[in-house]
C-alpha cells in the first residue's frame, strides 16, 4: 500500500524573505509576467488570487514539457511565511494520488532560504519520486528572486 512521501527542495536567494513571500502570498497572478520561462499562463477558477480555498489553473513548463494543473491554496501562515497548496487536477495527477507543495520562506542574515516540501502519494510503486520537479522549483524561486532584485 502506498503512503505519503516527502521531498524537500531548498534554494538560497538574495531577496528578503518578506518580499519573496509577498509575491506568492498576494501576487501569484503575476507569475506568467514574472517567470515567463516557468509559467505560460494562469487563470483564476474560483475565489480570488490570495485566499485559502481559491482555485487556479496553471500552464507551466517542467523538464521541457508544457503541463497543466489546477490547484488550491489550502493554508496560509503569514507568521511563519508558509503556504500550502493542493494539486486538484492536471498532468501530475496521472502519477500521484495526492500532491501538496508547501512553500516556506526563511530569513537569513543576508537573503533568504526558500524551502519547498512536496508531500505526495504515488499512484503505484512503479512511479518515480517527483525529482523532475526539483529543477522547476529551483528555477522558479531563482526567477522570482531575479525579478525582485531588478524591480
Amino acid at each position: 500500500m502506498a503512503q505519503i512521501a516527502k521531498m524537500e527542495v531548498q534554494t538560497e536567494i538574495k531577496s528578503s524573505a518578506d518580499k519573496f513571500y509577498d509575491i506568492f502570498r498576494s501576487k501569484m497572478h503575476l507569475m506568467p509576467k514574472i517567470c515567463p520561462q516557468n509559467f505560460k499562463d494562469g487563470k483564476l477558477v474560483e475565489g480570488d488570487w490570495n485566499s485559502v480555498g481559491s482555485v487556479r489553473l496553471w500552464f507551466y513548463v517542467a523538464a521541457g514539457n508544457t503541463e497543466t494543473l489546477k490547484e488550491t491554496t489550502e493554508a496560509i501562515n503569514d507568521k511563519s511565511k508558509t503556504i500550502t497548496f493542493n494539486i486538484l487536477e492536471g498532468d501530475l495527477m496521472k502519477y500521484y494520488k495526492s500532491f501538496k507543495p508547501i512553500l516556506n520562506v526563511i530569513a537569513l542574515a543576508q537573503g533568504s532560504l526558500v524551502k519547498w516540501t512536496l508531500e505526495y502519494e504515488k499512484q503505484n510503486e512503479g512511479i518515480p519520486d517527483p525529482i523532475r520537479y526539483e529543477d522547476f522549483l529551483r528555477s522558479w524561486s531563482k526567477n522570482v528572486d531575479g525579478y525582485l532584485r531588478n524591480a
